[in-house]
């Protein structure tokens, strides 16, 4: 921690020296020995042995007559001394303190250890090994994040730049002046820096820095590198520092004249800077009623603490919270969130230090986090925070319980941490404890609830927050005579306990037990571990998980008991109305990192603090990037005979995995649900497993396969239980290579997923604790729904891969799937990834899982069959290509079943399409009586396609049956008699072209008839897509002769008003004689069709009069800038006019009409009189 510029440090207590006479201030102690100021003292006299033993029994620490360190009495004593007392209670307890007594106290009163110094100077300490607490924990990881050591330039950390201005000797000029240590520290010159020199100065108290300044004018939450290296040389060059007695001591030992000479000099030397300040001091001391002079005594900032100073290492508390405030606005973003992560580490480090500035560090962090303006803006709008916002919530509440259940925590802390607490769970805008839902819980102290509580609504509970469970747990104590004897011995037995009840203090073993809120009791070892008592944290674990072992035995005992008739009920009574996986607290979380933190072969921090040599820091260092290697170490006292800390640790994760416990509400609840999870197994796939852990295994899969409605892997579970999934598939992988039975057994239990079951049984409603009572009548509102089935089907896909090549067990897996899989897509892939695995490309196809590939698309096919699927097309292309892999009876079979897999549709153009395909017959190496009868099948289903559904599948199945002349003929017999009822125009003229394209235009044309009494295209309608058809039919038509143009005329007449599109067709008519190439090759005469005669003289009216109707429509509601358009448009009708005989009086007439009717749309009259006249 740095300060900006060279400030003076405050004035510290007043100094007087009492009981020194005249002869001390003229320079002589009492009894005769002549003061010194040299070096340090070599050694007590007899005045100062008994001067020390007086202060050091006075502490109690020394007995009386016991001597076994080597170090002198003086040491001992003035080092305990050091530790535990302010300067000025020694100097009020004794009335006179020898001079090497001071000197010794004020030498020991320096940190002696660079842990500290470390831990102030840096985010993730060296590589995370410096600062490791004695729990063994890393010291630089929060559970919900974590210090991201590569991203880290370890160098740049202060303490290790620290360390090398040291080494390189840049440390100078080093003194010490009673409490208050000065030095300059040169930082060479980089490549854009020059050199720069840095005063120091850091005062201390009691083994602990409280006050550091800097003029390197660095601005940040720890040390400087320039403060690291002062210190650092202090801790490892003592004898080569200079030590004084404070500064009142020498001026104590001055007469008037030296005291003046000195006050002359020091005015002289810094005459600039304190001549001002001198000049005031002085009037104020001549004057007699000033304030200066009503004080007895003067400060001295050299002469250590006073007895009400608060003894804690200096904490720069506006940087904390600038800090943290600039974390926070930044959103996210930059990294900041890993920032919070790694302050909130910080914390725990130091809570693990037993220092107490961990509790004010994060009361500063709490204070900012609830400042945040964010949390008002998203109350508000109704929004929730981000995910990862909302884990460092969750992280805040997890410290503040560690904090309030501190086990040595005085009263009166407890009691403003809890006024603290209270204020802020009093905001309105204070996050709920598990999203939204922050009233679902039961508190910390009740694990149910009780009489008429238990069925009140969620709604009328109270509000819970982040903070409620550390409010609730200052309500927590440690004075419980079995908890105090639980963790304070490894030999705390009771071989005589006989009694068996359900709470019993000790097993059949004697070996204790702890029946509390099993997270209650958990976040009890969290708190031990968190303030630094590994040995205490992992007695009590182990007590705890004992008790959990017995509660399962006692479970399975009486499920059995009552197995029959909950198994007639088809009910079942969950006892846990929380779940231990995702709980707020990770009760499971905390019982396995204690227990495996105890066999970690590279945690030398648990059994003792490592050292802070630069070989230590390297080997840590190097050591982040393996992955930690866990070993058995020697069975405790409370342990199974082969058991270890290792095998407890991964039963109680077991235990825990396989609890059966309610989904909670809320996305945020149940997301953290699945993430606890995965974060277990993920730590459990770290160990490797032996026979010992396969023993565990097999033990607890067992187990929760027979525990009933206790285990998630029961016969029977709650309609909203969380699913084992996840759980079950990292079982089955471990257990396959050692007890596949067993392994396909768990597997297959946990493929349930009862929430998506409609027949479900809620549950036994005459017990008062069953989750039905707690959540009535309520709908699940599974928000992580998606992720769960895609578990389910990762724990099915892994089933059907194990099981390659065994029949029976691809059997078992597929009726599994069948039975419990809901979403027609997970289905859809576990074809797929069974196909994919079958037809690997270095063997040869698996028959047996082709078959299970094809049995899940047939599901997919009838699943998805009455609904809208995009993915559908892409599923029955899919499924033809498994049935192709498959062999012939496979496509015969799924065409022969068509109208229950397929629609109409689907079936003739995608799988009878595919299967008549050329590919496909080469594929399967078909012979012509087996392409013969494949074809057959694909025409019975072409032509029941066309009764069922003639619109869209009368062309393919004429396409199908071309081959076959009776199916041909059926195919388009169905054609006609659909064609007057069922369908349109434009599949009648498709069908009619695809009749003259093959060869049949009679056949074509009577299709296009019946089309053109469907169609009917209005007079504006001249973009029609129809058009091109009607032309087509005309053309046809015309093609034929003239009785069959005379024939489609009246039906063009009757259906077409679009003048245009009857003048093309009038025109078409008039070019050329209708059937020069007739039907069989037979000529026409050759004549042209007459105008005046029918059917041409018809069409040539009907395309007078549609022209007529459309000029006086357009001229209804024409603008200016359509009137070139319209003019064009009456020459274009004057042509059509002037094709009869008196057509140039009739458009004459028609002109001289429009005039008259549309007179006043004077521009437009006038353009078509400079037309037309």
């Amino acid at each position: 921690m740095a300060e900006r510029g060279q400030l003076p440090f405050p004035a510290k207590r007043l100094c007087c020296r009492p009981g020194y006479g005249l002869a001390c201030r003229l320079g002589q102690r009492v009894g005769g020995t002549e003061l010194g100021s040299g070096a340090l003292c070599a050694g007590p006299s007899s005045a100062t042995a008994t001067v020390a033993a007086a202060a050091a029994a006075a502490l109690g620490l020394l007995p009386l007559g016991k001597t076994q360190s080597p170090e002198s009495l003086l040491d001992i004593a003035a080092r305990k001394v050091a530790e535990k007392w302010p300067f000025q209670q020694v100097e009020e307890r004794f009335e006179r303190i020898p001079e090497p007594v001071q000197r010794r106290i004020v030498y020991w009163s320096f940190p002696r250890s660079e842990r500290e110094i470390c831990m102030y100077s840096s985010f993730n300490t060296g590589a995370e090994d410096l600062a490791t607490a004695p729990g063994g924990a890393v010291a630089g990881t929060a559970p919900g994040g974590g210090a991201d050591t590569a991203a880290v330039d370890e160098n740049r950390l202060p303490f290790r730049r620290g360390i090398a201005l040291l080494d390189g000797g840049c440390v100078d000029n080093v003194l010490q002046v009673g409490f208050h240590l000065s030095g300059t520290v040169t930082d060479p010159a980089m490549q854009s820096e020059p050199e720069t020199l840095c005063n120091v100065s850091i005062s201390f108290d009691r083994c602990k820095i409280t006050s550091v300044t800097c003029s390197c004018g660095n601005k940040d939450i720890f040390y400087c590198a320039h403060v690291v290296a002062l210190s650092l040389y202090r801790i490892r060059k003592p004898d080569q520092v200079k030590l004084h007695l404070p500064i009142s001591e020498t001026l104590f030992q001055m007469n008037r004249d030296q005291l003046q000479k000195f006050v002359q000099y020091l005015i002289t030397v810094h005459h600039t800077e304190v001549l001002p300040t001198a000049q005031k001091l002085a009037d104020e001391i001549l004057s007699q009623n000033s304030e200066i002079n009503q004080v007895h005594g003067a400060p001295d900032p050299t002469a250590g603490a006073s007895i009400d100073d608060e003894n804690c290492w200096h904490l720069d508390e506006e940087q904390v919270q600038e800090q943290v405030k600039l974390f926070l606005s930044q959103g996210g973003y930059h990294g900041s969130g890993k920032q919070l992560n790694l302050l909130f580490s910080k914390v725990r480090e130091m809570l693990k230090m037993r220092d107490s500035n961990g509790a004010r560090m994060l009361t500063l962090i709490t204070e900012q986090f609830m400042a945040d303006p964010r949390l008002s803006l998203w109350t508000q709008q109704g929004t929730a925070m981000t995910d990862k916002y909302r884990q460092l919530w969750d992280e805040l509440g997890a410290l503040w319980m560690c904090i309030v259940l501190n086990p040595h925590c005085k009263l009166e802390q407890k009691v403003s941490w809890l006024k603290q607490l209270k204020k802020w769970n009093g905001v309105d805008v204070c996050p709920c404890e598990d999203g939204n839902h922050g009233n679902e819980l039961p508190n910390l102290t009740n694990a149910l609830p009780q009489g008429a509580n238990a069925n009140q609504d969620s709604s009328n509970r109270p509000h819970r927050t982040v903070f409620t469970r550390a409010i609730e747990a200052c309500d927590l104590h440690w004075q419980d005579n079995h908890l105090q004897h639980i963790i304070s011995s490894d030999l705390y037995t009771n071989y005589c306990y006989h009694d068996n009840t359900e709470n019993s203090l000790y097993d059949s073993q004697g070996w204790p037990l702890w029946h509390e809120h099993v997270p209650t009791a958990c976040a009890r070892v969290d708190a031990l571990r968190s303030h630094g008592y590994p040995r205490e944290a992992l007695r009590l674990a182990i007590a705890i998980v004992n008790t959990l072992r017995r509660q399962q035995q006692k479970q399975l005992e009486m499920f059995q008991a009552q197995k029959k008739e909950l198994l007639h009920k088809g009910v079942t009574s969950i006892t846990n109305l929380e779940g231990w996986v995702g709980h707020p607290l990770d009760p499971i979380g905390t019982l396995f990192s204690s227990l495996i933190e105890a066999c970690r072969v590279d945690d030398e921090s648990f059994h003792g603090f490592s050292d802070f040599t630069g070989k230590a820091m390297q080997r840590e260092q190097s050591s982040l990037s393996l992955q930690p290697t866990y070993q058995h170490l020697p069975a405790h006292k409370f342990l199974e005979e082969g058991e270890s800390y290792l095998t407890l640790a991964v039963e109680v994760a077991l235990i825990g995995l396989g609890q059966q416990r309610i989904m909670p509400d809320g996305l945020y609840a149940q997301e953290k649900v699945c993430r606890n999870e995965e974060q277990l197994i993920s730590k459990l796939q770290e160990i490797e497993l032996d026979d010992t852990l396969v023993k565990i295994f097999r033990k607890q899969a067992v187990f929760l396969l027979e525990a009933g409605p206790y285990s998630g892997l029961g016969e029977i579970i709650h309609r909203e239980s969380v699913p084992m999934h996840t759980f079950a598939k990292y079982l089955f992988t471990s257990l396959l290579p050692h007890d596949a039975e067993l392994a396909y057994k768990t597997a297959l239990r946990a493929m349930r997923l009862r929430v998506l079951e409609s027949t479900t049984p809620l549950g036994d409603m005459s017990r008062p604790h069953h989750i039905v009572s707690v959540v009535p009548n309520r709908y699940p509102r599974w928000f992580t729904l998606s992720h769960i089935e895609s578990q389910q089907c990762e724990l099915a896909s892994t089933m059907l891969t194990a099981a390659k090549g065994d029949v029976q067990r691809l059997e078992t897996v597929l009726e599994s799937i069948q039975k419990n899989i809901h979403s027609s897509s997970h289905i859809f892939k576990l074809a797929q990834d069974a196909f994919k695995i079958a037809t690997l490309m270095d063997s040869l196809p698996d028959i047996t899982l082709l078959k299970v590939s094809l049995e899940l698309g047939l599901q997919v096919m009838r699943m998805t069959l009455s609904t809208l699927n995009w993915r559908r097309r892409e599923m029955v292309r899919w499924l033809v290509t498994c049935a192709t892999e498959i062999g012939v009876y496979a496509l015969d079979s799924i065409m022969q079943n068509w109208f229950t897999l397929f629609t109409p549709t689907e079936a003739t153009s995608i799988v009878a399409t595919t299967v008549m395909s050329n590919s496909t017959i080469v594929r399967l190496h078909l012979d012509c009586h087996q392409q013969e009868k494949l074809a057959g099948s694909a025409r019975t289903l072409a032509l029941q396609c066309a009764m069922k559904d003639p619109q869209n599948c009368a062309l393919s199945a004429l396409t199908l049956c071309e081959k076959d002349h009776i199916a041909f003929e059926t195919a388009y017999q169905i054609v006609l008699d659909a064609a007057t009822t069922s369908m349109s125009y434009s599949q009648l003229f498709t069908i009619a072209r695809y009749m003259e394209h093959r060869g049949y235009p009679m056949r074509a044309y009577k299709l296009a008839t019946l089309a053109m009494t469907h169609l009917n295209l209005s007079y504006n309608q001249d973009t029609h897509p129809a058009i091109n058809d009607v032309l087509w039919a005309c053309v046809l038509s015309h093609s034929l002769g003239k009785n069959e143009l005379a024939v489609i005329i009246p039906l063009v007449v009757k259906s077409v008003k679009c003048a245009t599109v009857l003048s093309d067709i009038l025109r078409r008519c008039t070019l050329t004689t209708p059937g020069m190439v007739g039907l069989h090759g037979r000529r026409n005469s050759g004549k042209l069709m007459s105008l005046d005669k029918a059917p041409l003289r018809q069409l040539l009216d009907a395309t007078i009069g549609a022209y007529i109707n459309t000029t006086h429509s357009r001229l209804t509601h024409i603008s200016p800038r359509h009137y070139s358009e319209f003019i064009e448009f009456l020459s274009k009708a004057r042509e059509t006019f002037l094709m009869a005989h008196d057509g140039h009086m009739q458009f004459t007439q028609f002109i001289d009409n429009l005039k008259q009717i549309y007179k006043g749309k004077k521009k437009l009259m006038m353009l078509v009189r400079e037309r037309f006249g």
